[in-house]
């Protein structure tokens, strides 16, 4: 069973930046892809940045050149960095990992952004 554990969430004031963390209990290079999701109070879950083992990476549109995706892999875990950060990015932001066919999944962390 691979565990996923977020870290970095919080509360910050519009135009701040946080830097979410996710470690996990296998190699991140074995994974094909990883990445973050998010989701707001009485909003679907939506694929926030995700990263290939190959290191191919892609956004959601509305965060595009405010997030960066990256990964330490000697410290086995991938990070998200989120600058000029808006309220709308208030959400629960979840780690995932997929080795086809099987997905995984951190706890979560809340991220709060004030106006």
């Amino acid at each position: 069973q691979v565990q996923l554990v977020e870290s970095g969430g919080g509360l910050v004031q519009a135009g701040g930046s946080l830097r979410l963390s996710c470690g996990a209990s296998r190699k991140i290079l074995t994974f094909n892809t990883m990445g973050w999701y998010r989701q707001a109070p009485g909003k679907e879950r939506e694929l926030v940045a995700t990263m290939t083992s190959l290191g191919a990476m892609t956004y959601e549109d509305s965060v595009k050149g405010r997030f960066t995706i990256s990964r330490d892999i000697d410290k086995n875990r991938i990070n998200l960095q989120m600058n000029s950060l808006k309220p709308e990015d208030t959400a629960v932001y979840y780690c995932y990992a997929r080795f086809h066919p099987l997905t995984y999944w951190g706890p979560g962390t809340q991220v709060s952004v004030s106006s």
